[in-house]
């Protein structure tokens, strides 16, 4: 039986829903396609984002042969076999899921082929092809990323799917796809493989209601993310991995939980442990790099020093304070020992005069002399 995926996979950009800022009218992509340019190119983006249904696209608007290979897999000899197959059209399309798997050595030996034409490149991949492509290939290639789908793209490709579901399912669906297409179609045809009718509680029993209980959207969300916070706040790292683990099973977006870390890092931590704030970007970096499921391990990490770390909140509060004055005050007038003498006029009207780098003076404005927000 064909697969749901395939059945109802978009053979046009007509029917191609999403991603718009590349395939919209008159945008980069679609150009191309329409066009029928010959070019190299990568699509960057999360997964079930429509990379290899673009390539398929593109691939038939050439009028050529589309040859697909997976990085993780594939060896030198594969691309051998698809350098020796005939071509049905002026070029090959090699359409290489997870490029960023390829080491060096075959991204090299891709790169002549690529370079003289007789092999058109489409890439696909989910993290940076910056730091996973080699530099000689990535010049050669055209990057375009793409994005999340958005929860009403999600129905349009649920309503695709022609099963009867009422408005209630469709958004267990949406939360459950988190922008992702392939993943809402796999849900689909396994749950009307194993039930006659696409209901919640089918659904729910499907999944064995693994994704279910963490609502991305709602209390479930919140709840996580605050018992996170406070167990790292606490100094408790063994309630803190606990409540990241749940939050990445449940399907949350590592980068949300890696930019809270950061976060944490000034607002809790602060001064105490001033390192803490180089960690928790050196963790939203290598999320970002790494991706799922191995960055999960980069989280555990930074959570646990985290937790470990003295905590300090005086510049948070600090600031809070500050802006409290900002917004009754308004805009105080600076003292001109304060200001930058940029012509001869500020000079004589005494912009500058007085200042002093190491001065027994506050420098705040006359209004909030003596003021001291670190209490």
């Amino acid at each position: 039986m064909q697969p749901l995926a395939d059945k109802i996979r978009p053979q046009n950009l007509d029917e191609f829903i999403g991603q718009e800022h590349l395939v919209g009218e008159d945008k980069p992509l679609a150009n191309a396609i329409r066009e029928g340019h010959q070019f190299s190119f990568i699509l960057w983006g999360p997964p079930g984002t429509g990379k290899t249904t673009l390539a398929k696209i593109y691939a038939d608007n050439l009028n050529s042969e589309i040859f697909e290979l997976s990085a993780v897999s594939a060896r030198k000899s594969d691309l051998r076999d698809v350098l020796k197959s005939p071509s049905l059209g002026t070029t090959k399309v090699l359409f290489l899921d997870e490029i960023h798997r390829f080491n060096k050595a075959q991204q090299d030996f891709l790169l002549p082929y690529v370079e003289n034409g007789e092999i058109t490149l489409v890439g696909a991949t989910t993290e940076n092809p910056s730091f996973e492509v080699n530099s000689a290939l990535l010049s050669r290639c055209q990057v375009f990323t793409l994005e999340k789908h958005s929860d009403e793209e999600i129905k349009q490709i649920i309503d695709r799917a022609d099963f009867d579901i009422d408005e209630e399912t469709k958004e267990l669906l949406v939360n459950i796809a988190n922008g992702d297409a392939r993943e809402v179609i796999s849900v689909l045809e396994n749950t009307s493989n194993l039930y006659d009718e696409i209901t919640e509680d089918n659904i729910r029993d499907t999944l064995q209601s693994k994704q279910i209980r963490y609502d991305r959207k709602g209390e479930e969300h919140h709840h996580a993310i605050s018992a996170f916070i406070k167990s790292m706040r606490a100094g408790k790292p063994n309630a803190a991995i606990y409540y990241l683990a749940r939050m990445i099973e449940g399907g949350e977006d590592p980068k949300y939980i890696a930019r809270r870390m950061v976060i944490f890092a000034s607002e809790d931590v602060g001064n105490a442990q001033p390192t803490a704030l180089v960690v928790a970007n050196e963790v939203f970096d290598a999320v970002e790099r790494v991706g799922l499921p191995e960055c999960g391990i980069n989280l555990a990490h930074g959570a646990d020093y985290l937790a470990r770390c003295k905590k300090s909140r005086s510049s948070y509060s600090a600031y809070k304070q500050a802006l409290k004055d900002v917004g009754k005050y308004g805009n105080l007038k600076i003292p001109f020992m304060l200001r930058n003498a940029r012509t001869e006029l500020n000079e004589e009207m005494g912009y500058g005069e007085g200042y002093e780098k190491y001065s027994d003076k506050d420098f705040l404005p006359d209004k909030l002399k003596g003021k001291n927000y670190f209490n």
